[in-house]
């Protein structure tokens, strides 16, 4: 018998030819829950006391084996995140967009991992202000986020949420851009939404209770002590969360209560913020609605009642309920109503229609409408106003694909002309006329269509299955997955990889129905098994095998990649599970979690059996089996209140259990971070270069 000797290093064990490692045990200790009548045990549930002293550790070690597993491929992760920085727009500058008096933007200097906040007074030619730089600000911070800003109406005051932990808990701060002093006052434990009144001094904020969740909203007003704040709203229903925001010409402030499916909006009269709130219309079962207002006596509203694909309606304000709503543009059965930019002369609304963006110009005068144009056949565009003049007669469009970088235009609503405003520079000598895309429909076992987008380099794409490929889906939420550009991908492409993205029942490409009817509660499985037909289409079409098909998720996607593994492991070579919830079932019994009641809508209540029962049958971590595993790696965060550190470890270690192959189980946690990982722009970049590497060491590649 061959002799090996065991070295251990940060508690990772290795043979000295380091040609074996092990992956790191992690230790049982069985909680029983019982639940009508049902007995599961859980090993592992000793890892979601983040105070038990064995945590770090842990964690630790998993880094360490992670680290010295994918050793062998740092050359290559710094030859990919060497490409991945080259593609990004060193010096950038966004579009500037007018907003009382000023023209704001964004802005980036070269090596700078955060941006410049600026703004001109009047016109775009006059002197540039800097009134935040976050570069300054991160100082001394592993993660700075800026979770939501304000500005007072005569441009003096900026309301900033910072976040530095990533666990979405903002410290608002005050500052003055007259003389760019910050008030002595710091406000914790906000969400980052924030509204000024128009009296330039009174500001309104959202704190978040103990899970995280917006509930109440406060009042503040600038240079006093926060322990004199007026409390203005509390959200008793922990289904329901709370959001502040002004109308476009500051007239109002909207305090928004939200769940998964319905909602109700107050307002306040923002030129006397001693008034109390109005309510609009009282919250109905399954019935959103949204406010705008744009001068006189009514508000505009965008909603689904009696309307599945949304409408817009107008509401008098003296008398706003749903009995005096009328309907203004009405709902159509095949397109999806997401947007309205309402302008004096114009109706322009964004469609969700066929997994594909439309956009619709309406003449008020008339009723005459037209769509804007778009050539390719998968791609994304997105509205927006570059201007708070409601008198203008023009929008701007950004369009992508994945073959187009995101390309803005001015859009002329009479002429119909169309200005490039900017296109986004993508470095490392990317050429678009040298990629394909296409669209695919798949017939899901119920005979339900599903689109998936497809890219590929021509000169390295053979449809015989010999090119291996990454699959990326969501599914969840009603987030869609749009086809837009990505420049990381492109290091996958130029090694011969094809990229596609499944639109999936859960998100909403094919229209309100593809998530409220077909992709959440009782019909969540459906995400599950599009995903695997997906796949099986592709292989089946020879784009590309099992031995060389990876899949991509991300938090309920990391969910939906240990879904579809339990379902067909043989399907594919490996998956890149990113802050991965996969604990479903006794997450969503533990109500002092994150997000648990606010997402019952989403997942169902398993307090009831009936729900209970159905999200038994398919949690990926209570269906984890006896099989062989595709190849695995995991990531997760230590501060993330969105998917706790410990659904991604728990999950990780059973697999190990279970798994009957050979293939790697990798789990690396940010020990700083959160739900959104490292938050400078090319320290990001870090990551992708180390999945990047993991696919292609599986493929035995090195380059």
């Amino acid at each position: 018998m061959k002799k090996y000797l065991f070295l251990v290093f940060a508690g990772i064990y290795f043979s000295a030819n380091a040609q074996t490692l092990i992956a790191p045990k992690t230790k049982k200790v069985p909680k029983v829950f019982t639940e009508y009548g049902n007995t599961r045990t859980d090993d592992y549930y000793w890892l979601n006391n983040p105070k038990d002293t064995a945590v770090i550790p842990h964690l630790e070690e998993e880094n360490a084996y992670t680290a010295a597993y994918l050793k062998p491929t740092e050359g290559l992760q710094k030859k990919i995140y060497d490409e991945l920085v080259a593609r990004i727009e060193q010096k950038f500058q966004s579009l500037a967009v007018q907003e009382n008096g000023y023209w704001y933007y964004v802005r980036y200097e070269a090596g700078s991992q955060y941006p410049l906040h600026c703004r001109k007074k009047l016109t775009q030619t006059a002197p540039e202000e800097v009134y935040l730089d976050e570069n300054a600000e991160a100082k001394g911070h592993k993660i700075y986020l800026v979770r939501g800003t304000a500005i007072s109406k005569d441009g003096k005051w900026l309301a900033l949420g910072a976040d530095t932990t990533g666990s979405r808990r903002s410290a608002l701060h005050i500052k003055n851009l007259s003389d760019g002093t910050f008030l002595p006052e710091v406000i914790g434990n906000t969400d980052g939404s924030y509204a000024w009144a128009a009296d330039l001094k009174t500001i309104y904020y959202t704190l978040n209770d103990a899970t995280v969740r917006s509930y109440k909203v406060m009042k503040h007003t600038a240079g006093t002590d926060p322990a004199t704040d007026k409390e203005i709203y509390t959200e008793k229903d922990s289904t329901f969360a709370v959001d502040v925001r002004t109308s476009d010409d500051n007239r109002f402030v909207f305090i928004n209560t939200t769940s998964k499916n319905s909602n109700e909006v107050r307002y306040i009269d923002s030129q006397n913020p001693a008034a109390g709130t109005v309510l609009i219309q009282p919250r109905l079962k399954d019935v959103l609605y949204s406010a705008q207002y744009h001068g006189g006596d009514i508000f505009y509203i965008g909603t689904n009642y009696k309307a599945e694909n949304f409408k817009l309606v107008t509401a008098p304000i003296a008398h706003p309920g749903v009995e005096n709503w009328k309907d203004i543009i009405p709902t159509m059965p095949d397109a999806f109503l997401t947007n309205t930019i309402i302008l004096k002369k114009y109706f322009v609304c964004q469609y969700q229609q066929k997994a594909l963006v439309q956009i619709r110009v309406i003449n008020r005068e008339n009723g005459s409408s037209y769509y804007v144009d778009f050539k390719e056949n998968a791609y994304m565009a997105a509205m927006s106003s570059s201007t708070d003049n409601y008198n203008s007669d023009s929008i701007r469009y950004a369009y992508t694909s994945l073959t187009t970088p995101t390309t803005q235009f001015k859009y002329n609503l009479a002429t119909k002309e169309k200005i490039l405003l900017k296109q986004a520079h993508v470095g490392g000598g990317y050429q678009a006329e040298l990629y394909e895309t296409d669209r695919i429909w798949v017939k899901a076992r119920d005979g339900v269509m599903v689109p998936v987008s497809v890219v590929y380099k021509k000169s390295l794409f053979k449809k015989d299955g010999s090119n291996p490929m990454l699959l990326y889906a969501y599914g969840s939420y009603g987030a869609n997955s749009d086809p837009f550009f990505n420049g990381a991908v492109i290091s996958l492409l130029d090694r011969g990889f094809v990229y596609a993205i499944a639109h999936i029942r859960g998100g909403q490409e094919m229209g309100r129905y593809w998530y409220k009817e077909q992709g959440r509660l009782f019909h969540k499985k459906n995400t599950f098994t599009d995903c695997v037909d997906c796949a099986q289409y592709l292989v089946d079409n020879k784009y590309s095998l099992p031995d060389k098909l990876f899949a991509n998720g991300v938090s309920a996607g990391g969910m939906l990649m240990g879904a579809i593994i339990n379902l067909r492991p043989d399907l594919f070579r490996g998956v890149l599970a990113e802050v991965p919830w996969m604990d479903v079932v006794s997450d969503m019994l533990d109500t002092s979690l994150p997000l648990t009641t606010l997402e019952y809508e989403e997942w169902g209540d398993p307090n009831q059996k009936d729900y209970y029962d159905y999200m038994l049958s398919w949690s990926p971590y209570d269906n984890v089996k006896k099989a062989k595993y595709p190849a695995i790696f995991a990531t997760g965060g230590l501060n993330d209140t969105q998917v706790p550190y410990f659904s991604p470890a728990k999950w990780v270690a059973k697999v190990r259990e279970n798994n009957t192959g050979t293939d790697p189980v990798l789990f690396k946690v940010n020990m700083g971070a959160g739900h959104g990982g490292d938050s400078g722009r090319f320290d990001r970049q870090k990551l992708t270069a180390l999945k990047y590497a993991f696919m292609l060491s599986l493929l035995g590649r090195d380059q």
